[in-house]
């Protein structure tokens, strides 16, 4: 098939924290001669679009802002869309908070004042951040978690990511978020379809996780590729009811995809 698009998954698809995977750059431009649209597309809400425009520009992987979408972009939409003038108590790192503010979403420091708790990915979470956020969110004010992603690959092996601390906050309140952004959320998919601007079914998703990136391009109607350099292995899509149309060893196998 000659698709008109292309989805990439970052962490564990195109690198693995700080190096690229091997062939991502060469396989991009290939991609890019090709005439296919673009999208990077990622669960980790930490960065701004511009962040990861230098980030991938250090690999050799030329992109540019609008062709990224992250769990803080998708997050800051919704945000914007639904609690655009409530107070936000944010658990997650200073990224996530720079998107909210460039977004002019008000935030607070004071859990008692929450109107959204909004939880993510914070190296900072100890019992103190699980307590204020046990305050912010014990009366029932709406709950976001930017992502679901329990662990993230990097080079060093796999460590927490958002979902794990979602999780943690959820536990304590005795609830689930009322909603959880990034992949595999409808959100995300019409994000995505926005950016892109081809039909989904004329697209590509490859990802490196069947629960996010492989049900999100099921989710949108696209064909689906699950690279080995991540999260999933061949055991996991043998138990999983996520059915991935191919797996690669990685993502420089993308090209022979194509007719």
């Amino acid at each position: 098939m000659n698709f008109e698009g292309v989805v990439l998954d970052l962490d564990g698809t195109v690198y693995r924290g700080d190096e690229p995977v091997s062939g991502a750059p060469e396989t991009i431009r290939d991609l890019r001669e090709r005439g296919c649209r673009l999208l990077f597309c990622s669960n980790n809400p930490t960065k701004g679009r511009e962040a990861y425009v230098d980030r991938l520009a250090g690999m050799g992987i030329e992109a540019t802002a609008d062709e990224i979408l992250s769990a803080g972009t998708v997050t800051t939409q919704y945000l914007r869309d639904h609690h655009a003038d409530d107070l936000l108590y944010v658990v997650g790192s200073s990224g996530l908070r720079e998107q909210f503010a460039a977004a002019d979403l008000r935030t607070t420091d004071d859990p008692g004042a929450a109107e959204v708790l909004v939880v993510s990915f914070y190296r900072g979470f100890d019992y103190d951040t699980l307590a204020d956020a046990y305050d912010a969110g014990r009366d029932g004010c709406p709950f976001v978690g930017t992502d679901p992603d329990v662990v993230i690959p990097t080079q060093h092996g796999m460590v927490p990511g958002s979902g794990a601390i979602i999780g943690s906050v959820a536990s304590i309140l005795e609830r689930e978020p009322d909603r959880v952004l990034g992949k595999p959320a409808p959100e995300t998919v019409d994000m995505a379809r926005e950016a892109l601007g081809v039909p989904l079914d004329r697209c590509l998703m490859v990802g490196d996780r069947l629960d996010t990136d492989i049900a999100f391009g099921e989710r949108a109607g696209m064909t689906t590729a699950l690279v080995r350099t991540g999260v999933a292995t061949d055991a996991d899509v043998a138990e999983s009811d996520v059915d991935p149309d191919h797996v690669l060893d990685s993502v420089a196998d993308v090209v022979r995809l194509f007719d």
